[in-house]
C-alpha cells in the first residue's frame, strides 16, 4: 500500500512527526520534493531531532529511507545530517538511497539566491539555501544530476570551482544513487509512505505564487517525485495545524492583527514553538484558514486529514476559525489565485467555545471534551474531509488514531 503524506497549509504543520509515526508500519519511506529548506522536529521521550534532507523514518532502525527524483540535495547539508544521526546513535549505514534522477545543489547556487531575492522588489523571503537556483536550473536543462556524476563530458564542462566542489563527494553520493522507479517496482507489495515538503499553499502552481516554494509540495508531487504512476497511489494524507502559520512574505489572510492580537499571537507562538526549524524565524501565526483548507483538500484529493497543535488550544476560552474572506464589498467562499485579492482579504471569523483542559490527557478520542470534538466536526463538515488522526504534543505517543491510513 502507498500512501501520500502532505502539508495542507504553508508548509510546518507537523508532517515530521506525522511520518515519523505512520512509519512504524512502513517499510520504505521516500521524500518527493523539496531540499534542506524544509524542517522537522522529532521528539522520542527526551530525545530531540532536527532533520532537513533525510525522511523521519530514518530514527527506525529497520526502515529504508529515500530522497526521491523531485528532491534537491545540498551535499554538505546530507553529509552534516548523516553524521549528526550517527553520532546520537542512528545507524544509517545502508538505509539511506537517493534517485539518480535528483539534483544536486552547489555552492554558488546558494549565493545566487540571497543576492538575487535581496534585489527583488518584492522579496519572497527564501531560505536563502540555493532550493529555488536549483530548481530554475533544472528547468533551464543546465542542472546537474546524481546520474550525470559518471558522464564525464558533463564534469569536465563544469566551471572549476563546481567541479572542485563536488569531487569529494562522488564516491559517497554514487554509493546511495538508485534507479528509483525500478526499486519501487520490485516492492510494489510494500507498505511505502510518500514524504511531502512545504504545503499545498506554498506549492509552484497552486499556491500564492510568485510567493511559493520552487517545487512540488501537492499530492500530485508524490507521483513524480515518487518515480510511480498516479494511479499506484492509494490514499492521500493533508496535514493541517489548528490555526494557521506562515514563514516569509506573501498573503496571509486569518492573520492575527498586530494591532489588536499581539498578545495572542505571542501566545500561539510561544506555546507552538512557532520558530522555523532550518532558519529558526518567528513564523506568522493566525486563525485556522478553512477556505484554505477546503481548496487543499480538492486540489490534492485528500482522502482524510491529520490534525495537529490542537492542544495549543488547551487554555483558551474561546477559538476563532476564518470560514470566509470580506474583499471590498464581495464575500469570498473560494481561494482565490489573485495576490490582490488575498493581500485585502478580511477573514470572516466564526467563534467556538474553548475546553479548557489538557488534551495530552486522551489515551483516546472519546475521552475529549465535547468542545474540542465540536471543533474538530464543524472542520469535517466544511472541508468534507475525515480527521482521523489528531496530534495533542511533540511526542510519538501523544496521537490519537480515529482511522488507521494503512487501512484501505
Amino acid at each position: 500500500m502507498k500512501v501520500v503524506v502532505i502539508g495542507a497549509q504553508w508548509g510546518d504543520e507537523g508532517k515530521g512527526k506525522i511520518v515519523d509515526y505512520l512509519a512504524n508500519e512502513a517499510q520504505i519511506i521516500v521524500r518527493f520534493s523539496g531540499g534542506a529548506n524544509a524542517g522537522h522536529t522529532i521528539v522520542i521521550g527526551d530525545q530531540e531531532y532536527a532533520l532537513h534532507l533525510i525522511p523521519s523514518g530514518i530514527l527506525y532502525p529497520d526502515k529504508m529511507v529515500i530522497l526521491g527524483a523531485g528532491m534537491v540535495i545540498d551535499p554538505v547539508a546530507l553529509e552534516n545530517e548523516i553524521t549528526m544521526l550517527n553520532e546520537r546513535g542512528v545507524d544509517t549505514s545502508g538505509r539511506i538511497l537517493i534517485s539518480d534522477r535528483a539534483h544536486i545543489v552547489l555552492p554558488r547556487y546558494i549565493e545566487i539566491d540571497r543576492e538575487r531575492d535581496a534585489a527583488r522588489k518584492r522579496p519572497i523571503g527564501t531560505t536563502g539555501r540555493g532550493i529555488g537556483i536549483t530548481y530554475s536550473m533544472k528547468s533551464d536543462r543546465d542542472g546537474i544530476r546524481l546520474a550525470d556524476l559518471s558522464w564525464k563530458e558533463k564534469m569536465n564542462g563544469l566551471e572549476k570551482a563546481d567541479r572542485d566542489f563536488i569531487t569529494p563527494y562522488i564516491k559517497r553520493l554514487e554509493s546511495m544513487s538508485v534507479d528509483l522507479s525500478s526499486y519501487l517496482v520490485h516492492r510494489k507489495n510494500a507498505q511505502i509512505l510518500f514524504e511531502g515538503a512545504q504545503g499545498t499553499l506554498l506549492d509552484l502552481d497552486l499556491g500564492t505564487y510568485p510567493y511559493v516554494s520552487s517545487g512540488m509540495s501537492n499530492a500530485a508531487g508524490a507521483a513524480i517525485g515518487g518515480c510511480v504512476g498516479p494511479r499506484a497511489l492509494d490514499k492521500v494524507l493533508g496535514v493541517f495545524k489548528a490555526y494557521s502559520t506562515r514563514v516569509g512574505n506573501g498573503p496571509f489572510p486569518s492573520e492575527f492583527d498586530p494591532s489588536g492580537e499581539d498578545e495572542l499571537c505571542k501566545f500561539v507562538r510561544d506555546t507552538g514553538r512557532e520558530y522555523g526549524v532550518t532558519t529558526g524565524r518567528p513564523r506568522r501565526c493566525g486563525y485556522l484558514d478553512l477556505v484554505a483548507l477546503r481548496y487543499a483538500c480538492l486540489t490534492n484529493s485528500i482522502d482524510s486529514l491529520v490534525m495537529t497543535h490542537l492542544d495549543v488550544y488547551d487554555t483558551l476560552d474561546e477559538i476563532k476559525a476564518c470560514v470566509a474572506y470580506r474583499v471590498d464589498d464581495k464575500m469570498l467562499e473560494n481561494f482565490p489565485a489573485s495576490i490582490e485579492a488575498l493581500n485585502s482579504a478580511k477573514p470572516v471569523l466564526r467563534s467556538f467555545s474553548g475546553w479548557k483542559k489538557p488534551l495530552s490527557n486522551a489515551l483516546t478520542y472519546e475521552e475529549f471534551p465535547v468542545k474540542a470534538m465540536e471543533y474538530i466536526e464543524f472542520i469535517e463538515r466544511f472541508c468534507e474531509t475525515p480527521i482521523d488522526i489528531v496530534s495533542v504534543g511533540y511526542d510519538r505517543k501523544e496521537t490519537i488514531i480515529r482511522k488507521s491510513p494503512w487501512v484501505r
